[in-house]
């Protein structure tokens, strides 16, 4: 083979793929992007906290059913093949999400809206428990076995690509229309978007071949006939499987959703941001950190898998809490004085009577000397004779100075700096864990399970922990850094540093 065309077709392999894939994360993540907006829409206007909760809650159910869509697509891909085993995931993708953007509010239908809304994110999650097996598996098929950490880690830049891709189409959206209407209806645009994404995807997917190791293993006869019982019921590989859920998955995923999901999360309902801010300091963070995804992949081929990913788990154990600190601390705004402030807007006074008292509203726009402000909001309860009751002030929309604003970036590129070290080596540790006839269903499990249902909680669970009575606004960041040290441990005592030899070779080698 022409080495050259042979380098050729797989970077033919990895676009064909990889868009399909950021498609897929695309359409998983803008839910959890608009969690704030679509609570208001799905639940009752008086919910309060229990709204974005209960939305968090229905967000991670998409991640709950990721394990079973990796059995079901696994075992699909293994008996018929990777190329229409994730052209079916896409389309059940696709479907999904442009339907959660037809589905009417609350004011419309009741509680029907969430449990719609629910039943279309199971679907979403079980196709991604197929999606992402088969395009690590079909890339690292077509792969030299030197250089497999290098050619799937552009399949793991599409994850953070589809989450970037999901916070620009909002952002923009939002922009164009304003802040007020895609509050009302536009949060649905991006949904119905991925309509047309996905066609294209299909279209470009419909035209790639099959995985040379499988069409070998098919055309031989020695296609596993029952993946799951072969992946499960056999000790050793079993083991592996387990291996690779405690020791390496389960960490890399609460690194990966802590340093992207819950850092916005925590950002905009804890810190207080303003919509914009919190987004741009996501969206800049994952453009000087995705290059990394590559870096760690390549330089895994050469040092192996462990220690890179182990080595972002435990700076995530160590960092995280300080770093958390810092956003409270800079977003705090209660210990301003007087010099500290610019101008002040001409508040915007509000008056609601009731059994006598007087509830008194006044919201204004506080403008600091260093460019930060932020949308004040006093509460006054009045008696009838004029006597103030009680007195409270929320800051809320703050928008950083230029110089902490940058800092958070930086904050935020580290988080998504580690994540490219425990997620760039991941696809090619598992895809040389397994053998090719069952190595779909066998990745596909620990995978999600560690992501899925490990990560996927991580905004659920930091943020009702952090809710509990007596808990502070870092008590919620136990979960990961507890799951993190765990999984750290497991992996320093029991992963090899070597590649599992499964007597196999690619195309691309021979």
């Amino acid at each position: 083979m022409n080495p050259e065309s042979g380098k050729n077709n797989i970077f033919k392999v990895i676009g064909a793929s990889s868009l399909g894939t950021l498609i897929e994360w695309y359409d998983f993540y803008i839910f959890g992007s608009l969690a704030t907006i679509i609570g208001a829409q799905l639940f009752p206007a008086d919910a309060g906290a229990s709204a974005l909760i209960n939305t968090l809650a229905i967000f991670a159910a998409g991640f709950i059913v990721r394990p079973f869509g990796a059995l079901v697509f696994g075992r699909l891909g293994d008996l018929i093949g990777r190329k229409y085993t994730f052209l079916l995931t896409l389309v059940l993708m696709g479907g999904s999400t442009f339907l959660i953007g037809l589905i009417p509010s609350y004011s419309s239908i009741g509680y029907a809206a969430p449990l719609l809304v629910l039943l279309l994110r199971l679907v979403q999650g079980l196709a991604l428990g197929g999606e992402y097996g088969g395009a690590a598996t079909y890339v690292a098929e077509h792969a030299p076995v030197n250089r497999r950490g290098y050619f799937t880690s552009w399949i793991q830049t599409t994850a953070t690509g589809g989450l970037f891709l999901s916070l620009g189409v909002i952002v923009l959206t939002k922009n164009l229309i304003g802040a007020s209407d895609f509050a009302a209806w536009g949060w649905r645009i991006p949904f119905l978007l991925s309509i047309l994404l996905v066609g294209v995807s299909i279209y470009i997917r419909m035209k790639m071949h099959e995985s040379p190791m499988f069409t070998k293993l098919k055309a031989e006869g020695k296609v596993s006939k029952n993946p799951l019982k072969e992946s499960f019921s056999k000790k050793a590989n079993f083991k592996m499987v387990l291996l690779a859920l405690f020791g390496a998955t389960m960490g890399q995923g609460v690194i990966w959703y802590t340093g992207q999901f819950y850092a916005q999360s925590f950002l905009e309902n804890t810190c207080k941001l303003d919509f914009n801010d919190s987004r741009y300091i996501l969206l800049w963070g994952i453009v000087f950190a995705t290059p990394f995804f590559v870096i760690f992949g390549s330089w895994s081929d050469k040092v192996g898998r462990k220690w890179i990913m182990l080595s972002g788990m435990l700076l995530g154990i160590i960092f995280y809490r300080p770093i958390y600190q810092i956003f409270l601390d800079d977003t705090d705004f209660s210990q301003i004085t007087q010099q500290d402030v610019k101008s002040v807007s001409v508040p915007v006074i509000a008056k609601e009577v009731q059994a006598g008292d007087s509830l008194i509203t006044q919201k204004s726009t506080v403008v600091l000397v260093n460019g930060a402000s932020f949308t004040s909001i006093k509460s006054l309860t009045k008696t009838a004779n004029g006597k103030v009751l009680d007195s409270t002030e929320l800051m809320k929309d703050k928008k950083l100075s230029t110089t902490t604003f940058w800092k958070f970036v930086g904050l935020v590129f580290f988080q998504i700096l580690l994540v490219t070290m425990v997620y760039g080596p991941i696809a090619a540790f598992l895809v040389e864990l397994f053998p090719t006839k069952i190595r779909y269903t066998s990745m596909s499990l620990p995978y999600h399970v560690g992501n899925g249902v490990f990560g996927g909680l991580v905004p659920f669970v930091a943020t009702l922990i952090a809710s509990f009575p007596g808990s502070t606004p870092l008590t919620g960041l136990w979960y990961p850094i507890g799951i993190a040290a765990l999984s750290f441990v497991i992996g320093a005592i029991y992963l090899s540093n070597q590649k599992p030899d499964h007597g196999e070779i690619t195309e691309s080698n021979t």
